[in-house]
């Protein structure tokens, strides 16, 4: 198992809106035949956001949650990881209620508020919006940042962490973040191992530089040493190029909708299962093996499925 490479594959996230792709899932059944298929590709790990499956909206609503989760478990042994980062406006409690109240293996932990810049795309997309939601939901991030203060991730290493058995997928938007985690590592807040998800390219965070990849690889190396499993995403037109040279380096990888809606220069991707399948294709030529969802399991130190509330 050692050097294996874990998947993970975001499917839908809370950044795009529906008029950017017609493959973006945002429907019940599309959320879980997506995550079904980009397992099968080769994905271990399923990170998901929920939708208004009439609009596309983002929402707290656990109920998606938990459809997805039983409709995924129901056909594939992929774990699954719930997005506590929702969208602008949510409140922290609305965000967590979804693990609380189905204690999935795995739940995101921001580890800084930041401002997190979708407005750009508005002029892009600019009179092609489908739904009446999509630019003033765009445009509240020019003024909303996304909250995550200390209390916050106390509130979620001390109480939702021990109380579902649910352990962290830590996102790092920035160096500053490491060192947060650093600090509740060393307070005995973080058990080991933590699974960390460095972040680059997208606005309000870490730039998209090779040099970038490497100064936080070493600062996780000093900050943490052997209590963390890396793994690293890039952001829009930069998907394929940081994951890559960031799996070169022993990164695990992630890939999906949420990060990036293309396969390639103007190519839309099909599906999520498109993109897991063209990053396994690019590992397998690397010489690097791809873990299994028992595999990445093991990694991560997780409960197993069997221990989930769904």
């Amino acid at each position: 198992m050692a050097g294996k490479v874990i998947i993970t594959c975001a499917l839908t996230g809370s950044g795009h809106t529906p008029s950017m792709s017609p493959y973006l899932p945002y429907t019940v059944s599309d959320v879980v035949d997506q995550g079904v298929a980009a397992a099968e590709a080769g994905a271990a790990v399923l990170h998901l956001h929920a939708r208004n499956p009439e609009d596309g909206s983002p929402s707290p609503d656990a109920a998606l949650f938990e459809a997805y989760g039983k409709g995924i478990k129901a056909r594939s042994d992929v774990i699954v990881s719930f997005s506590t980062g929702g969208g602008t406006g949510m409140t922290v409690a609305e965000r967590l209620q979804p693990v609380l109240d189905l204690r999935p293996e795995l739940c995101t932990l921001n580890l800084g508020t930041m401002n997190y810049g979708s407005f750009p795309m508005i002029d892009r997309y600019q009179g092609r919006f489908k739904f009446d939601w999509e630019e003033p939901y765009l445009e509240s991030t020019r003024a909303e940042p996304f909250v995550s203060t200390y209390a916050d991730i106390e509130y979620m290493l001390r109480v939702v962490g021990p109380q579902t058995g649910t352990r962290f997928e830590a996102e790092a938007y920035d160096t500053s973040h490491l060192y947060t985690l650093a600090y509740y590592l060393d307070q005995g807040l973080v058990q080991p191992p933590v699974f960390v998800q460095t972040i680059f390219g997208t606005m309000g965070g870490t730039g998209p530089d090779v040099d970038h990849i490497v100064h936080m690889k070493r600062t996780a190396d000093r900050l943490l040493g052997d209590a963390y499993q890396w793994s690293t995403l890039g952001a829009g037109r930069y998907q394929l190029g940081i994951v890559t040279a960031a799996a070169i380096m022993g990164s695990h990888v992630r890939v999906g909708l949420e990060d990036s809606l293309y396969l390639g220069k103007g190519q839309l991707a099909p599906s999520n299962a498109s993109q897991v399948t063209k990053i396994k294709g690019i590992l397998e030529a690397l010489s690097l093996e791809v873990a299994t969802p028992a595999e990445a399991r093991e990694m991560l130190g997780l409960k197993g499925l069997d221990q989930v509330g769904y």
